[in-house]
């Protein structure tokens, strides 16, 4: 890592730290490929010098050529270009009419907003691993809309893994995008906030699960959608919210999309910190998630993402770079790394080695 200052800036330098501006809002994950218009964007900003790794992302590309696509590569892919254009559209259809739904109480017609939302899915079927594609997006749009959408897709991908029906998983996929909807009852300075929430304020912010449902209750959908919304943030050990409810007594549609719901939240970039790492996401759920989810569905999950990181291109907590070559299926946050001609078991290694981004 090193310092650089703003005039020294070249594209396809790589961010070793967050940028905030003075509201402490992130303007550029750590991680982020530098281009001339993100360089041109600081100059707005009161930033005279900031710090990128040692290695710009062409030098990279240049060491592990021939390898699988980093991530600076798939974000220049016809592919990803693609998605990122249809996504941003898609996203300012789904605000447009969700705010009429919630404002103005319009029809709520839920096989347009389906449509265009697995438009994006089909896009990406047999190319990029979606996975790839949501963590490449992290430095865009974080709204409660870009949201919705990403849990949308998540939930598709895993009711797909966990071989459910047809009409199983278009209802997952239902249950994804609307599930948040009572966020849109929360005042924005709320949602937006980039410090930590008072106690007050996260009292608000645990109502929406019931505002959502309020929402919805007023359109004739199928129940396990009203109770995506209600039970989300539901835990199966009963520390999840509003209602305290435990395993039996939480909607298996909403198990499905409280999974992913944390996992996209966990990985995007928020206007408080940058996204998390994947692995760094796994390890926290390998911590404490199997008392809190379904136990079958995150196994599933977690088993599946990681399974589609094999062979990308890596950076560990000391700075090596390496290539995944396989998970450790006692240890899936902690895979076997291979970094030059040196196999390092992550598993074997202690807890200050870890994988700190994905290239």
């Amino acid at each position: 890592m090193k310092e650089v200052e703003l005039k020294d800036l070249v594209s396809g330098m790589i961010l070793a730290k967050n940028i905030c501006d003075l509201k402490k809002n992130v303007i550029f994950p750590e991680g982020y490929v530098l281009t001339n218009k993100a360089i041109t964007k600081l100059s707005f900003y009161t930033v005279s010098s900031i710090f990128v790794e040692d290695q710009t992302i062409q030098e990279i590309d240049k060491i592990f050529e021939g390898h699988r696509p980093s991530s600076h590569s798939v974000k220049r892919s016809p592919e990803f270009l693609k998605f990122a254009r249809d996504f941003e559209e898609d996203v300012h259809k789904f605000r447009d009419k969700i705010n009429e739904v919630v404002e103005k109480n319009a029809p709520l017609d839920i096989n347009t907003l389906m449509r265009d939302t697995l438009a994006l899915l089909d896009n990406t079927r047999g190319k990029i691993h979606i996975f790839e594609i949501l963590y490449n997006m992290r430095q865009f749009d974080d709204s409660t809309y870009a949201h919705s959408i990403n849990v949308a897709l998540i939930c598709n991908v895993l009711a797909t893994w966990m071989d459910l029906s047809t009409d199983d998983i278009f209802l997952a996929t239902q249950c994804g995008l609307l599930h948040d909807i009572g966020k849109l009852k929360i005042p924005e300075h709320i949602i937006k906030k980039p410090g930590r929430l008072t106690d007050e304020e996260f009292n608000i912010i645990k109502t929406h699960p019931i505002a959502g449902y309020d929402i919805l209750t007023g359109y004739h959908l199928n129940p396990h959608i009203l109770n995506a919304a209600m039970m989300h943030h539901e835990r199966c050990d009963g520390t999840g919210y509003p209602l305290g409810l435990k395993w039996d007594k939480i909607d298996r549609f909403a198990r499905i999309v409280s999974i992913a719901d944390v996992y996209d939240a966990m990985t995007s970039s928020r206007v408080y910190r940058g996204g998390l790492c994947p692995f760094k996401v796994i390890s926290i759920l390998e911590r404490e998630g199997f008392q809190k989810y379904d136990t079958e569905v995150i196994m599933t999950f977690v088993k599946n993402v990681l399974d589609g990181y094999i062979l990308n291109l890596v950076r560990l907590s000391d700075g090596r770079i390496g290539e995944i070559i396989m998970i450790n299926r006692s240890a899936l946050s902690r895979p076997l790394i291979k970094c030059g001609t040196e196999y390092v078991d992550l598993s074997l290694e202690p807890p200050e080695l870890y994988i700190d981004s994905i290239l």
